[in-house]
């Protein structure tokens, strides 16, 4: 659609909101507004897929000092890049103060052993807004005067014990007197294949300071690994006899055709080779006459000859050398087209406008009468979560052959990692957990993503779901793939929750469910639900033995390995979890069995399933040990010894409100309208009693002759709640922390044979290095857990009703229905990243600069986790992803469909 008939296309959408107009052209397969998006990452340097060592340690193989000279194999990476949705043409920026030793083109960041909490990239920037389609995107990045402090964050984090903060870029003096410049990038598509790219670079400095602005073109170096690759190139045209500067770039790419780069009264084109560096790195003479970091050496080094002589090659950048005065600002505007366009910025500034005003009234007509703050973070929470879209190539069996021009790599590296993996062959753009690490999937993580990406862009959820079963992505045996650090690992099987919510979603919001989506990822997850019951059911008992299931060292040891005891672990939560993906399986079952009856037997058969789950939890292999404990009215993981003894492994975490989640609530004209369904459901109230007795009230009406389905009774919810609501135990003023808080006082000893473990309450940061950094379940807060005892505490409610109410918090008095303590733990997650009564958001953990300085202050960052005494975000800082599930918490319609 172009700028001309955008009015017309507003009068023809039914909410005249011309950004949905948009996704419906894509998704409708009329104009591929998503050919172009932000899908390149900001870092791919250490990566999995980029090493190639024997040890498999992916930090040293491939480091950032390394990066600005070595040509990547699976991707691309550039500062607030834009790329096609296969990252063969990708725009982004590269900066530099005249002071800095590196020449500013992806992020810094410490390997993971260099940091006392592991890997972090330790930058400063923000993503502001995005449309859905990609037609407006907006950063930030900020970027000193002085010379960037490489050298001091490493020295720093190198000294600090796990009981320190980690050393991050504001600590040093890098922004001490406001000495740096605000960098904002935009990119606007005038149409599909017709970009623009404007920066707009501010000195907030007392002093005028040079900044090099650099726009790239760098064409992914695909033709290294084969030998008849066809290469693409970029070649500067020079107008006229009187200059030899370039008045634009052609460029050539053998899959996507012709583009032309513009960019408005640049200084110079600079050109070099997409190409590793050998003679620098490994002390090999170079191939290529020009290499990867020829514009690092010519402006660093002041190498003139590092460059391309012949103003061609696969990479190419803009030059702009600009003083900006004190507290001054300069802008560049560059276009990237499918066009030849002889006045290529006649309009730029009105379609950039124009863009811009798309998202604005999209986001208007979502977000109705929130509240401006509540507006502004739901807003950057989307924002993150569309620039998070990256492109991920993987191909695992020619990663452990080897390329055809390459050497060949070692045998023992099939025995490190994926080696059963040899189908897997990924070339897609998915949601990333952040865009702060190198571009990486979790597929638990994706399920969350898609949940407030349902509200903006449904389409591209549901294809986010299915992607997962793909026959390239799922293991024939039907397991979906964990990451790609260890792709047989098992992460939390919320996919079916996923899928149904994403459903749910998309039905409230278009009138009409897409049963398509929702019966093709059915019968995948019924293959995924087999592989767990023939894999992690040691006994065929139904109780599960998942693993560490994504919740890292929340436990005694690391269960994701084999125990110091022997044995293994019956878990409460890899049970819970199971009894979850059942009454979700169920739920799907029934919805799809509204068209086609077949589907009512194979519900009926997910509920068998569910109560022989439900059983077990209380009697484990029909003995008298339940994962309920009696004495402590608590859930908890059981340890089997190898003499077949059972342990319970009293660490009051969250991995003892799991039970919560499976729960599903049916209203009774949908069981009136399967009456086989219903017929089974009486046979097991007849004849198998002693399980009915295990799932409490699904035999008895509840409000409006609702049936309940859960693995918890009316008197183990008020148990349990009474935990969560505890200031002295899960309840935090900023959410339900992930470990009892009482273990602060009281650290859980286990001892056993001479092993001695003890487990404390951790608030933050890990105090261990045994499960790897960035990641603690001892006590910090977490959103996908949260929000998912939200969802579970309104379906109680649900089936409940006004009248069952618990004290909130405990110890106030205050009687509360479990619908309004759902929005009660809402609220308090919102308190993280809201201002409070002093202006300042506990996100930040009070540093005055990021939560007073007008510079800083609406700018907000999602992180992976967040301080479970003061809301201070911990981990990745960019962990929009799951993060991002605040948008949803926020939105004006966020009860449960």
């Amino acid at each position: 659609m172009s700028s001309n008939n955008s009015k017309e296309a507003k009068t023809l959408d039914n909410e005249k909101i011309v950004e949905k107009y948009r996704l419906a052209e894509h998704e409708n397969g009329n104009e591929q507004w998503k050919k172009w998006g932000p899908y390149l990452s900001e870092r791919q340097w250490g990566t999995v897929r980029e090493d190639y060592s024997a040890e498999g340690n992916a930090w040293d193989y491939l480091p950032h000092d390394h990066a600005r000279s070595r040509a990547y194999r699976w991707g691309e990476d550039g500062l607030a890049g834009f790329s096609d949705f296969r990252q063969r043409i990708c725009m982004s920026l590269a900066l530099w103060n005249g002071n800095d030793p590196i020449l500013k083109e992806r992020l810094f960041g410490l390997a993971n052993e260099q940091g006392n909490h592991g890997e972090d990239v330790k930058e400063l920037y923000y993503y502001l807004d995005a449309s859905p389609s990609h037609s407006y995107v907006k950063m930030l990045y900020k970027y000193p005067h002085a010379a960037f402090p490489y050298a001091e964050i490493i020295e720093q984090n190198k000294h600090r014990s796990k009981q320190e903060m980690e050393f991050e870029l504001l600590d040093t003096d890098a922004f001490e007197n406001n000495a740096y410049f605000d960098v904002f990038v935009e990119y606007a598509q005038v149409t599909p294949d017709d970009i623009l790219m404007r920066v707009h670079a501010h000195n907030r400095g007392e002093h005028a300071a040079t900044l090099h602005l650099l726009p790239q073109i760098t064409l992914r170096n695909t033709w290294s690994w084969a030998c008849d690759a066809v290469m693409p190139y970029c070649q500067g045209e020079t107008i006229g006899d009187n200059t030899k500067k370039p008045s634009h770039v052609n460029i050539y790419h053998p899959d996507l055709g012709a583009y032309f780069l513009y960019a408005k009264g640049a200084d110079d084109f600079l050109f070099t080779n997409n190409e590793t560096n050998t003679q620098k790195l490994f002390n090999k003479a170079n191939d290529s006459a020009c290499v990867k970091d020829a514009f690092h050496e010519y402006f660093i080094s002041k190498n003139e000859n590092a460059i391309s002589q012949t103003q061609s090659g696969t990479k190419t950048c803009a030059v702009f050398k600009r003083e900006i005065p004190a507290h001054g600002d300069v802008e560049i505007c560059i276009r990237l087209s499918k066009n030849q366009i002889s006045q290529p910025f006649a309009k730029f500034d009105e379609w950039l406008a124009e863009r811009k005003q798309d998202t604005d009234d999209f986001y208007t007509s979502i977000q109705g009468d929130m509240g401006n703050e509540e507006k502004l973070v739901q807003r950057q929470a989307f924002a993150g979560l569309i620039w998070s879209k990256q492109f991920y190539c993987f191909d695992v069996n020619r990663w452990l052959k080897g390329d055809e021009t390459q050497p060949t790599p070692v045998r023992q590296r099939e025995d490190i990692r994926n080696g059963e993996w040899k189908h897997l062959f990924n070339a897609d753009i998915i949601s990333m957990p952040d865009k702060w690490e190198y571009p990486w999937y979790a597929v638990w993580d994706l399920a969350f993503h898609c949940i407030p990406f349902a509200l903006i862009d449904a389409d591209f959820a549901k294809r986010q779901m299915l992607l997962f079963t793909r026959e390239w992505y799922m293991h024939p045996n039907g397991q979906i793939p964990a990451y790609e650090w260890n792709f047989s690992d098992v992460n939390p099987p919320v996919h079916a929750w996923g899928a149904w919510r994403v459903y749910q979603i998309d039905k409230k919001q278009t009138g009409k469910g897409d049963r398509v989506f929702l019966e093709s990822i059915f019968h995948k997850l019924m293959l995924n639900f087999t592989w767990w019951v023939n894999r992690k059911d040691n006994d065929g008992l139904n109780i599960f033995q998942g693993g560490f299931l994504g919740l890292d060292n929340i436990g005694v040891f690391d269960r994701s390995k084999p125990l110091p005891t022997g044995g293994y672990i019956n878990q409460a939560d890899g049970t819970s979890w199971m009894a979850m993906y059942s009454l979700n399986l169920m739920r799907i079952a029934l919805e799809l069995a509204k068209e086609n009856p077949v589907y009512e037997d194979i519900a009926s058969k997910f509920f068998e399933h569910f109560l022989h789950i439900a059983s077990a939890m209380t009697n484990i292999g029909d003995s008298d040990i339940s994962l309920w404990d009696e004495d402590d009215n608590f859930f908890y993981d059981e340890l089997r010894l190898p003499n077949g003894d059972l342990m319970p492994l009293k660490v009051r975490s969250m991995v003892g409100l799991i039970p919560l989640f499976a729960i599903e609530v049916l209203d009774s004209d949908l069981l009136n309208r399967f009456p086989g369904f219903k017929k089974r459901l009486n046979w097991f109230l007849e004849h198998r009693p002693e399980l009915n007795k295990l799932v409490p009230k699904w035999s008895e009406p509840g409000k409006k002759d609702r049936r309940l389905f859960a693995l918890v009774s009316e008197r183990k919810i008020r148990c349990i709640l009474e935990r969560v609501l505890n200031e002295e135990e899960f309840l935090s003023d900023y959410g339900v922390r992930g470990m009892s808080k009482a273990h602060d006082k009281e650290p859980y000893a286990f001892k056993y044979n001479g092993i001695e473990v003890n487990v404390a309450y951790e608030p933050a940061e890990s105090q261990s290095g045994l499960f790897g950094g960035n990641s603690n379940w001892r006590g910090p807060i977490w959103f996908p857990m949260n929000y998912l005892l939200i969802e579970s505490l309104q379906k109680f409610h649900h089936y409940f009703g006004d009248d069952f109410t618990v004290e909130c918090p405990i110890g106030s008095g205050q009687q509360l229905n479990l619908n309004q303590v759902a929005q009660f733990i809402s609220e308090r997650l919102s308190q993280i990243f809201l201002r409070g009564e002093d202006g300042d958001r506990a996100v930040y953990g009070h540093r005055p600069l990021m939560d007073q300085d007008p510079h800083f202050k609406n700018h907000i960052l999602f992180y992976e986790f967040f301080d479970g005494d003061t809301g201070r975000g911990v981990g990745a800082s960019h962990q929009t992803g799951w993060t991002a599930l605040i948008a949803k918490l926020m939105h004006p319609k966020s009860k449960i469909q």
